[in-house]
This record gives C-alpha cells, structure tokens and sequence, in this order.
C-alpha cells in the first residue's frame, strides 16, 4: 500500500462544508520556522508553527519526527491576511502529518487548524494510516503557492491557496516492522491541492474549510512540461 493510494482514495472525500469557525484563543506565542523563500517546514521536536499566524495565540504542537521533511517552498505574499492564511494552510498539512506520526485520528491539531470537509478529510487520512499499521518518512515537497480572496464580511474572510505537491522522495513505512516500501517517481508523484481558508474577526488563525487534491496534476510535475 502506497502513501499516493491512501491520499488518492482519502481524497475522494467531497462532502458540502459550511463554515464551521470556532474560537482559538489563548495566550503565548508558538515557535516558528518560517514560510518563505527558505521555507522548510517539518521542524524537529521543537517546532509548533508557522509563519505570520504564529503570533498572539497559543497554537498545537504539529512537529514530526526528523525522517519526515515537510518542506514548503512558499514565497510568503505581501498582504497579510494571504500570509496567514498560506501560514496556516502549511500548519494544517503540518497537523495531518503530525497526526499520521501519531496514529491518533483523534489527534487535536488538526482540528485547530480545520473543520467541516478539511477536517473530515484529515480525520480520514490519519485513520487510513494508523488502521493499516503505516506511516510516513522520506522529504514531502509543498510549492508552487498561489492565493486568490474570497470572501470578505465583517465577521469572516476567505481565502483559496492552491499549491502542489511532489511526493516522489516520501515513502510509506510499516509501523511494526519498520520496513520502507521506496515508490518510483511517476505522473502519481504530483497532485495539487486547493483549500479554502477562512478566519473570523479578531481571529488570527485561519482554519483549512474544504479541501480538494487533483491526482497526478500534470500541471506540477516538472517531466510534464518538457
């Protein structure tokens, strides 16, 4: 079993989401690694969060073990509200990942970083992954960001990131015997994802909604152009 089929399958999910915003709130400051033209994301043991959003709100552990690279080649925007909104799109895959290392579907990151469909999905993924004894290691390469607003009322604003993904250098690993099973790259190594964030007033984080991923995106595989 291949971490392309469990994502492919997972992403089958398509369940209408409305927007399911809570409060976040608390105090402190979460560690940050940065999202930008340097931006590796996975962090070891020490890292919580990142970019812009880290700021002012006690936000959930999503570090993972150093044999899983999650890297994101994010050029970090200009505007604020697209900063943080990119910043807490990479903290929600984060959070999956974070979950997936656990084998805990009920993992609390990604709840703090999701609800309705994005949540369903992540709670899927990480479910997917700890019933079958499987987990991830290798390098997880996130880029290609672009933003696009939404919505914009006096409570909430949306905003739709959409990037790729090149999962050709991360592997499947059994959980019990350890045993990697090493994929090679093909067109099923890229897929694109599209979330819709969104953030309530005075809400510094902003929440994964919905969440679409286009297998074998023939537009971020780099073979595909040539």
């Amino acid at each position: 079993m291949t971490r392309c089929a469990l994502k492919t399958r997972a992403a089958e999910l398509t369940v209408a989401s409305a927007l399911l915003l809570t409060a976040c709130g608390g105090g402190g400051d979460g560690s940050s690694d940065g999202i930008g033209k340097a931006g590796k994301g996975s962090g070891g043991p020490d890292a919580s969060a990142s970019g812009p959003a880290s700021t002012g709100v006690e936000r959930p552990d999503v570090s993972v073990p150093k044999d899983l690279d999650l890297v994101f080649d994010f050029e970090e925007p200009s505007d604020q509200n697209s900063a943080a909104a990119l910043a807490d799109a990479a903290n929600y895959l984060r959070a999956l990942n974070h979950g997936i290392r656990k084998q805990d579907p009920a993992d609390p990151a990604f709840r703090f970083y999701s609800s309705g469909q994005a949540a369903q999905y992540a709670h899927a993924q990480i479910k997917e992954y700890a019933d079958g004894g499987w987990t991830l290691t290798g390098t997880d390469r996130y880029y290609d960001a672009e933003i696009n607003s939404r919505d914009k009322t006096e409570k909430i604003k949306t905003v739709s990131v959409t990037f790729c993904e090149d999962q050709s250098k991360v592997f499947g690993r059994e959980v019990k015997s350890e045993k990697v099973h090493r994929t090679k790259e093909s067109p099923a190594s890229y897929q694109k994802f599209t979330l819709l964030m969104a953030s309530v007033k005075d809400n510094p984080v902003w929440r994964a909604q919905r969440i679409t991923v286009e297998g074998e995106a023939a537009a971020c595989d780099p073979s595909a152009a040539m």
